[in-house]
């Protein structure tokens, strides 16, 4: 399926892969946060992708940041494109704001287990299940490996927030809930309860992450609740939770959705999507010719084109690998080649003989990057640099082995050239050839057409020496 499942790139360095989004530096040194198609329950990201979740999302958390912008500030940038977002780096406050107008979910596990405070706030006796509260409460969390419930004054004491800052997230928390409820109400659907992050920019209070989309928060249809509150059908992913619990085996639940319900969670997305903007999901429509920008049969290719319009990243890149910074001379020389190309070129060390955890996070970016790539490896005698990377990577590897002469290279090339089945290295023995040779692998249509004319001009020279030197 035409699923976004994870961002990688050489480019833009990845400060945090979360269950849904990964969030990479952009060379503004802003946050480009990528929202994947990926979807957690139950504290575990499942192997099945659901189409358009992460543009849903996205373009979502987008719509809701422009509607309350008046309220408080937030932290975007722009939408870069459907399943990406340019952001300010703010300082995130580790704390949660979740906003409920309704008891359910674990307020409603709690209450009917006895409990009565919730995060500082005491509720009656005498609830039934789906009941509104006369207002809106604030039940903060804090975010730590397991959120846990706390009063606004324990988030003082215990140094999360000052009383002045919490007092200022409280009301605005309370604002925006106000705000989403009454724009959703109109459309038929009632918010149940969601949560909000805050994050400081140069001191000041802005909002951040998410808010009011289905992962964050718990929709009900109208019609649904006055039919019958207590088994009002929330329109998010609890189809997909239930779909789980339904079908646990062994207390272990499914690692992976049938295709019927992977089709059924991704209409739900969809629907809400549209019934909250009014407009269907742009790119969603599958059945119209592709285009780069539109992403209807590759999100990859789309996401990557508007990356590269947006000026963040290149459309490839060409990572020169070598053994030891002895090497670091002849690398110079590669790189060098690559002036004029546009292409992203980048020096790393690496060694086949410390294979470790750096290597293994190198190569993870190599294989999932969502630009084409080469690289070039670069190592001395007893090269095995070459092989090993072909052996672990998934795009080309071309090795060009530093030498002093030729009587060095002489003594040296077989162990590049010569390498075990299954580590496909190709060698290039002349500093130019390897680069011109990672051009043509690259195989991008733009480069290709540049190289031509490279071939033509270079004809040219030749006919145009030809011509002068044939009278002599």
């Amino acid at each position: 399926m035409n699923t976004l499942t994870r961002f990688a790139s050489p480019q833009l360095p990845l400060l945090h892969r979360g269950k849904v989004r990964d969030s990479l530096r952009a060379p503004s040194g802003d946050r480009l946060i990528i929202v994947t198609d990926r979807l957690s329950a139950f504290d575990s990201v499942l192997e099945t992708a659901i189409p358009h979740k992460g543009a849903v999302l996205n373009g979502l958390a987008n719509f809701w940041f422009d509607k309350t912008a008046h309220i408080i500030p937030n932290h975007v940038i722009k939408l870069v494109d459907a399943n990406a977002m340019l952001v300010k780096e703010a300082q995130p406050i580790k704390v949660e704001m979740v906003v409920r107008q309704y008891l359910t979910g674990s307020m409603w596990r709690g209450y009917q287990a006895g409990q009565r405070t919730f995060s500082g706030v005491t509720v009656p006796d005498g609830l039934t299940k789906n009941q509104p509260f006369p207002q809106a409460i604030v039940t903060p969390t804090t975010k730590e490996e397991s959120d846990r419930e706390i009063t606004p004054e324990n988030l003082v004491s215990e140094g999360w927030v000052t009383k002045e800052l919490y007092d200022q997230m409280a009301v605005k928390a309370q604002m925006l809930f106000a705000v989403g409820s009454q724009l959703l109400a109109e459309k038929g659907i009632i918010l149940v309860d969601t949560k909000y992050e805050f994050g400081l920019l140069n001191g000041k209070l802005i909002l951040i992450d998410e808010m009011h989309t289905p992962d964050s928060s718990r929709f009900w249809a109208a019609e649904d609740y006055a039919r019958n509150p207590e088994t009002a059908e929330q329109m998010d992913k609890e189809y997909v939770r239930q779909w789980l619990i339904a079908n646990k085996k062994d207390g272990q639940y499914p690692r992976a959705l049938t295709p019927e319900v992977t089709q059924e969670a991704s209409r739900r997305y969809l629907d809400i999507y549209q019934r909250i903007t009014g407009e269907a999901l742009p790119t969603a429509d599958t059945h119209g010719p592709d285009a780069p920008h539109t992403g209807r049969q590759d999100a990859h290719a789309r996401v990557l084109a508007n990356l590269v319009q947006a000026g963040l990243v290149k459309d490839a890149w060409v990572n020169i690998v070598m053994g030891s910074p002895a090497d670091k001379e002849h690398c110079d020389k590669i790189r060098r080649q690559f002036e004029g190309y546009d292409v992203f070129t980048q020096l790393r060390v690496a060694s086949a003989h410390n294979v470790g955890e750096a290597m293994a996070g190198l190569a993870e970016i190599w294989n999932n990057s969502i630009e084409p790539g080469v690289i070039i490896a670069v190592a001395g005698s007893g090269n095995g640099l070459g092989g090993f990377l072909a052996a672990n990577v998934n795009v080309p590897v071309i090795s060009c082995p530093p030498h002093e002469d030729f009587a060095e290279l002489a003594l040296n090339l077989n162990s590049s050239v010569i390498t075990p089945s299954g580590a496909p290295s190709l060698t290039v023995v002349r500093p130019d050839n390897a680069a011109q040779a990672a051009l043509r692998a690259l195989n991008i249509p733009r480069l290709r057409e540049r190289l031509s004319q490279d071939i033509l001009a270079t004809k040219a020279k030749l006919k145009a020496a030809d011509e002068e030197f044939k009278n002599l």
